[in-house]
């Protein structure tokens, strides 16, 4: 009798030790247990820690709850200002609801991955170049946006998307610095353009003042002699004064009035000598001979 009720325990205990092995699970903690009982899904969601199932009837399903960082691989696209451009980028997620995931797709890594591409093409062709190189916080809002709303379907929360590379033709590149060489030298023209405005302006202030001043201009002049001594070379500077070039000028005769060119071969007509008045009233009276001089008047 006795022999049978310990042949009794032991199987009994044997056979506890078995289930506790066959039902034991331990759901790590950044992991979520879903639960299937012959195929329906139990109502709740086991946490972290050691939890026990029924062997044989229940199935139990381990979901990560971490961030996934999944990359897009790079796809092909024509913008909307037609330019052919490679783009890459890379997709953060995670699960905010594990029995959706499970039950609402079949494989929500996959999904997303797939969701990401179509949604990368889409943003490609409804944005311009300019907009894919210097505009991609708004882009990647969108395309965050795009992957979300069918993604909470599945128990899946886009955490952030980020647009990584952006590839272009090498015409395109040699194009775009073509354009920016442009640009700079623009700029570098205008900012010459601009400062040699303010110099003539602050020339025209000095004359002005050197004007007034006509000692100011003979101590520029020496100033100027100073600084080419200063430099050691053989440049001879000899100063001239302007007042006798003006001086000069106002001197100069006018040309005179030119007459009519003679005819060839035509001797060239004597130039009338001038009479003095006295000579003139002379040949007027019919008096032959020089005339008198006038007498001296002591």
């Amino acid at each position: 009798m006795v022999e049978a009720l310990v042949a009794t325990a032991v199987a009994v205990g044997s056979a506890g030790i078995v289930y506790v092995m066959a039902a034991a699970r331990v759901v790590k903690q950044y992991e979520r247990g879903v639960v299937f009982r012959l195929g329906k899904l139990r109502g709740s969601v086991r946490g972290p820690g050691f939890t026990l199932i029924l062997p044989f009837a229940d199935r139990l399903h381990k979901v990560n709850m971490q961030i996934v960082t999944m990359p897009v691989p790079a796809q092909d696209g024509i913008t909307r200002d037609n330019v052919t451009v490679r783009v890459d980028a890379v997709i953060y997620f995670k699960v905010v609801d594990p029995a959706d995931a499970v039950v609402q797709v079949e494989d929500y890594r996959f999904a997303v991955s797939q969701m990401a591409q179509t949604s990368l093409r889409s943003i490609i062709g409804k944005s311009d170049l300019d907009d894919l190189l210097s505009n991609r916080e708004k882009l990647n809002q969108g395309l965050e946006l795009m992957i979300d709303s069918p993604a909470m379907g599945w128990g899946v929360q886009i955490d952030r998307v980020e647009i990584k590379d952006v590839s272009l033709p090498e015409t395109m590149k040699r194009s775009m610095a073509r354009q920016a060489e442009a640009d700079r030298e623009r700029r570098a023209r205008v900012i010459n353009a601009d400062a040699e405005l303010q110099a003539s302006k602050k020339l025209a202030e000095a004359a002005g003042v050197m004007s007034q001043q006509p000692a100011a201009l003979q101590l520029r002049l020496l100033q100027t002699v100073v600084a080419v001594a200063a430099e050691k070379n053989s440049t001879l500077v000899l100063p001239f004064p302007v007042e006798l070039l003006r001086f000069l000028e106002r001197a100069a005769p006018l040309p005179a009035a030119e007459g009519p060119a003679p005819a060839a071969g035509a001797p060239a007509a004597e130039a009338p000598t001038p009479e003095a008045p006295g000579a003139q009233a002379h040949s007027e009276l019919g008096i032959e001979g020089p005339p008198a001089e006038p007498p001296s008047i002591p």
